[in-house]
């Protein structure tokens, strides 16, 4: 199959119902299916550079100001080019970050930003994180195996998150203090979600620190949940660039000579 075609249809083609596992806390479920998040950024119109034969993965916004990588076995980078206002911008994601976290950041690339302003704090305190606004500004999970930290000392300042069981650190993120704040909020809303992600079998972390439920679920169940979420990604671009098109261009005004 080519890279350049959609992936969702290889998933489960045999009609037998496969066993899945739903894994809680999230930050602790293993990296998933890469496709999570690339398949969603595919059909929200960024374009798929990969290298042939390559095992990197190298997607582009459409105005190319963006990009996300995944390069094994170093883990995600996503890269923001100044423009405007906005300074240029790094987050680098080590590979076993939850797929689902990773989508915290990405997909809010692929939308128009919110009106609102970003709170990055605002869904750890929600989810009765416990914060400490000590010398860093820190926040950690109820069962403490995750964490959030704004370093602010000194000319290193960035953004610091993670993850660990009993065998040691599972994941960790690093993010540039100009990294803008709605991917950050984005981030922390995925992180602290209390929603369980689901793995197939052969892939649950061996850890006691995490909660399993097994699911039997259908192919034609598995292709649908996925198909849903690319939808939603072409029809949240389709209505954007709608408006864009629609939107009327000022008129010149034309002065008489005098």
């Amino acid at each position: 199959m080519s890279k350049r075609q959609p992936k969702w249809a290889a998933w489960g083609d045999q009609q037998s119902a496969q066993q899945h596992y739903l894994i809680e806390p999230r930050y602790l479920a293993g990296g998933g299916d890469l496709r999570h998040v690339t398949e969603y950024l595919r059909a929200s119109g960024w374009t798929d550079n990969t290298p042939r034969s390559s095992a990197a993965l190298v997607f582009d916004s459409p105005d190319k100001t963006v990009r996300v990588a995944y390069q094994p076995p170093g883990g995600w980078q996503v890269h923001g080019a100044a423009h405007g206002h906005q300074a240029a911008w790094q987050v680098t994601l080590s590979p076993q970050t939850p797929v689902e976290i990773v989508a915290g950041l990405t997909d809010p690339l692929a939308k128009d930003r919110s009106a609102h302003a970003p709170n990055v704090w605002g869904p750890l305190v929600m989810n009765e994180w416990v914060t400490n606004a000590g010398q860093d500004f820190t926040a950690v999970s109820p069962n403490r195996d995750a964490f959030v930290q704004y370093v602010g000392v000194g000319a290193d300042q960035h953004w610091w998150m993670g993850a660990r069981n009993e065998h040691g650190a599972v994941w960790n993120l690093q993010a540039t203090p100009t990294t803008p704040f709605h991917l950050l909020q984005g981030l922390t809303e995925a992180l602290a979600s209390p929603e369980p992600v689901m793995r197939p079998r052969g892939h649950v972390p061996p850890s006691n620190r995490i909660r399993v439920t097994s699911v039997s679920v259908l192919p034609e169940q598995l292709r649908a949940w996925q198909q849903a979420r690319i939808t939603a990604a072409r029809t949240a671009t389709w209505a954007r660039n709608s408006v864009r098109v629609a939107r009327p261009r000022a008129k010149t005004r034309h002065h008489a000579h005098q």
